[in-house]
C-alpha cells in the first residue's frame, strides 16, 4: 500500500519557502530541504514547479504585491508626517521584502519561460514600489519637510537602507523604530 502524501497549502508553502530563503539564502535553498521541513516528497513540489527558481519567484511575486498593497494605503494618512511614521512603521515590519529583492537579482531568468515572466512582472512591481514612494518623496518636498537639493533616490535609498542596520545592542524593536525614526527627521546632532 502507498503512503498518502501529506497535504500543505499555498500559505505554508509560501511561509516556509521564505523562512528557508532567509535561512540558507537563494544557494542554500533546496527542493530537499523545503520537502523535508513540510513533511513530503520532492515529487510533490515537483508537481507544481519545475525548478526552485519558479517557486521562490511566484512566492517573491505574491510578497511584494501583498507589501504593495499595504504600501498604497500609506496615502490615506494626511500629511508627509503621517505617511513617514506609517512608512516606517510598515518596513520595520517588513525587513524581508529588501532581503527578498536583493535573492531576486541573484535568479537568471534563462532558466524557464516562467521564470522569465516571473522576474519581469517583479521587475514592474518594483518599479511600482519606487512610483508609489516618489509621490511621498514629492509630497515630503511640497510640504517642505524634506530638503529640496537632496536626490530623492537618495532620501529613498537613505529610508530603506535603515532596516539593514544590525541591532546589536539588543534595544527593544519599538525603541529602535523610534531611534530611526529620530534620526532620519532630526539627524543625529545637538544643537549647539
Amino acid at each position: 500500500m502507498l503512503a498518502r502524501e501529506r497535504k500543505f497549502t499555498v500559505d505554508d508553502l509560501y511561509k516556509t519557502t521564505k523562512e528557508l530563503l532567509l535561512l540558507h539564502g537563494y544557494e542554500g535553498f533546496t527542493f530537499s530541504i523545503l520537502a523535508e521541513r513540510l513533511e513530503i516528497s520532492r515529487g510533490a513540489l515537483y508537481k507544481y514547479f519545475e525548478n526552485k527558481e519558479e517557486l521562490i519567484t511566484d512566492y517573491m511575486l505574491d510578497e511584494l504585491e501583498r507589501f504593495l498593497l499595504k504600501l498604497e494605503n500609506i496615502q490615506k494618512f494626511e500629511g508627509f508626517e503621517q505617511q513617514f511614521d506609517a512608512l516606517i512603521e510598515l518596513i520595520f515590519k517588513h525587513t524581508e521584502i529588501h532581503q527578498m529583492i536583493i535573492i531576486a537579482l541573484q535568479i537568471r531568468a534563462n532558466i524557464s519561460e516562467k521564470v522569465k515572466k516571473n522576474k519581469a512582472k517583479l521587475d514592474e512591481l518594483h518599479l511600482d514600489m519606487y512610483k508609489q514612494l516618489q509621490g511621498f518623496i514629492t509630497l515630503g518636498k511640497q510640504e517642505k519637510r524634506l530638503k529640496s537639493h537632496l536626490a530623492d533616490g537618495l532620501l529613498l535609498g537613505f529610508i530603506f537602507q535603515t532596516i539593514a542596520i544590525p541591532n546589536h545592542s539588543g534595544i527593544s524593536h519599538d525603541e529602535w523604530v523610534r531611534s530611526i525614526k529620530e534620526i532620519i527627521s532630526h539627524g543625529m546632532f545637538t544643537k549647539k
